[in-house]
């Protein structure tokens, strides 16, 4: 996942303090959900000042868009599966 994050995460969004804020919170969502990518946010923001953009992209996307496909993909396996 660092590989993955530090080359490619890293690059897309645009190599600043914003896309370090946003590659931190994506290490933080492979580490189970979106409280994790906001605490790794948090530490950065702590440390080295604030990243609005990255402040509101993260949170909606975890809540939002994550928790809508997560629901409809595992509905799709069960039923295939079953």
């Amino acid at each position: 996942m660092a590989l993955y994050a530090n080359f490619a995460v890293f690059n897309i969004m645009g190599k600043d303090y914003e896309a370090a804020a946003m590659t931190s919170a994506f290490c933080g969502f492979g580490m189970g959900a979106t409280p994790n990518a906001m605490a790794n946010m948090g530490v950065l923001a702590d440390k080295y000042g604030p990243c609005p953009r990255a402040y509101f992209i993260v949170p909606l996307v975890g809540s939002l868009f994550i928790d809508m496909f997560n629901s409809a993909i595992l509905t799709t396996f069960m039923n295939v599966l079953h």
